[in-house]
């Protein structure tokens, strides 16, 4: 996968901006329990900053004191984001999951692009980030 690839796929800065002004309800697919991990940090993070975390993590009851679910199809409500913090081998199924549960954005965290998968999120009519970090972009909104 190129960096041209990527970049065409990706959103753009003010595409970003939209996506965290306007979405709330965020999906962490891979969220640890484990505070110092990278995942509970974002999580953790948006939570404190008005976002409602759902947390999706087979096998566990709760995290940052929100029920825990399977799957994305297992959430009995709306989700507009989904985070992502799984390997690359494990985003095609996430992706075609999060098309099926009718979520408007996909959101690879940073390291974590696949093409393949961004073009039929796009194609469904999701929005795309890739390799960025949620934290990372809504603390440079400047809040």
């Amino acid at each position: 996968m190129s960096d041209a690839e990527v970049q065409e796929l990706n959103a753009g800065p003010e595409e970003i901006k939209k996506i965290l002004n306007n979405y709330r309800t965020v999906a962490v697919v891979g969220l640890s329990p484990k505070p110092d991990r990278a995942s509970h940090q974002v999580a953790s993070y948006l939570k404190e900053h008005g976002y409602r975390i759902v947390p999706v993590r087979p096998g566990c009851r709760e995290i940052l004191g929100e029920p825990c679910y399977d799957s994305l199809k297992d959430i009995p409500f709306p989700v507009e984001v989904v985070d992502i913090f799984r390997n690359v081998e494990a985003i095609p199924g996430i992706v075609d999951d999060a098309i099926a549960i009718g979520a408007k954005v996909v959101w690879m965290q940073l390291g974590l692009a696949e093409p393949d998968s961004a073009r039929k999120a796009r194609a469904a009519g999701l929005q795309v980030v890739m390799d960025r970090c949620m934290k990372i972009e809504h603390g440079q909104l400047g809040r």
